[in-house]
């Protein structure tokens, strides 16, 4: 058991310091934003994974009614394999710890998604009394979509049940009929991929434990990741130079090519659409798919070994 603890530990601390650190340097992330947020969902569930199955051994070492628990359908000599009878002094402390680790990570799970349930009810109800009716000119193909009287051009999605599209008059003024199929094509983009699901866990897990760099570095990019992804799709069914112009008459009045930080992504989804780069190929993009998807078996695989190992 010590053995596999021991692995475990350092698969974990991989997965959440150096490579979180070398995937940010990389430079094919922006080229194939969809490829990079698997490999960062494949990296959080691995090192979620050691903890979990770290907890569970060790739970099962210190505590007889866990053991019995977890290795009741195992034969005599997969139990022997693992060594648990032999606690090792620490084993107690650890559990403690990882036990609070998990129901911290799930108590910030819930408040995060507590509290987007929050906004996202408050939200509707604002919208619903400040937007008018849909003109009878736009078509109804676009899906659920909710006019908002506002000067400024901008448009945005409400997660939800169903997902709300909101676009302001101004937008509805300013944008060219093309430029508005590349907005909205973007939004439900968003809506389709439930980006909002990676968002809300990516902020809990970054709230909650903030100086674990894979969670933090997990954050920023997903934020990122998600509106390159989105843009992609705009730009496959509407072009490149019409989602980039979309984008800039939706934020000219925020300074859109600006160098503030606050802009600084909006500046670089332009870049990146006025001058769009070689994506990997598909070969390229199915070996990183399958590797990344192969990264969290590996906490599966120390803690089930021993147990092969004594079935074999």
């Amino acid at each position: 058991m010590t053995v596999c603890l021991l692995l475990l530990s350092v698969v974990a601390l991989a997965a959440a310091v150096p490579v979180p650190r070398a995937l940010t340097r990389a430079v094919w992330p922006e080229r194939e934003p969809v490829v990079a947020l698997w490999v960062w969902q494949c990296l959080v569930a691995t090192v979620l994974l050691c903890c979990l199955t770290a907890l569970a051994l060790s739970a099962a070492a210190v505590f007889h009614t866990v053991r019995v628990q977890v290795f009741a359908p195992a034969p005599q000599a997969v139990t022997e394999a693992y060594d648990l009878s032999a606690t090792p002094p620490w084993a107690t402390a650890l559990t403690l710890l990882l036990a609070c680790g998990a129901a911290w990570t799930t108590a910030m799970l819930a408040r995060e998604l507590a509290e987007a349930r929050r906004r996202r009810g408050q939200a509707r109800a604002q919208l619903r009394e400040r937007a008018p009716d849909l003109p009878a000119g736009l078509p109804a193909a676009r899906g659920p979509l909710l006019v908002l009287e506002d000067e400024y051009p901008d448009a945005w999605w409400l997660p939800g049940h169903p997902p709300q599209l909101i676009v302001t008059t101004g937008a509805l003024h300013r944008l060219t009929a093309h430029q508005l199929d590349a907005v909205l094509t973007h939004e439900r983009d968003h809506a389709r991929a439930h980006h909002d699901w990676l968002l809300h866990l990516s902020t809990a897990l970054a709230t909650g434990f903030p100086r674990i760099p894979l969670f933090a570095h997990f954050c920023d990019q997903t934020h990122r990741l998600v509106e390159l992804a989105a843009d992609d799709t705009a730009s496959r069914r509407c072009g490149h130079l019409t989602t980039a112009l979309a984008l800039i008459e939706l934020n000219q009045h925020r300074g859109v090519l600006s160098c503030a930080s606050s802009h600084r992504l909006l500046g670089e989804r332009v870049d990146r659409l006025l001058e769009p780069r070689p994506r990997l190929g598909r070969r390229d993009r199915a070996l990183t798919t399958t590797v990344a998807a192969l990264i969290p078996l590996l906490p599966l695989l120390i803690t089930l070994a021993p147990g092969l190992t004594a079935l074999g």
